[in-house]
């Protein structure tokens, strides 16, 4: 089993545990925002509050992703200016690679 479906099947069953415990929690619950109450029921708060969870998690996770693609990009260009900038000098990896492992024996 790969590590996505992992997740998938995961996600599923925390599906259900949340749905069944919203739905045996339907009674009306006075909910205090900033300035004003109101009285809704108990399963609209909790599917909202886990909605707003998932898109809160979901939004830190796009920003971290987005922010490690942008190094990867920047250490992929710098990988690939020193790679010219060793064959320049006139010294291939494989050449010392080659070298580092003759000196080591």
């Amino acid at each position: 089993m790969t590590k996505g479906q992992t997740y998938v099947i995961l996600s599923i069953i925390f599906v259900i545990i949340v749905a069944v415990f919203a739905v045996t929690n339907v009674d009306a619950v006075e909910v205090n925002y900033l300035f004003w109450t109101q009285e809704s029921p108990l399963i609209l708060v909790i599917l909202f509050s886990v909605l707003m969870g998932g898109i809160i998690t979901a939004s830190v996770g796009a920003i971290r992703f987005y922010r490690i693609q942008r190094e990867l990009k920047r250490l992929k260009a710098e990988n690939t200016k020193l790679l010219a900038k060793s064959e320049e000098n006139g010294q291939t990896a494989e050449r010392k690679k080659r070298s580092d492992l003759t000196k080591t024996k």
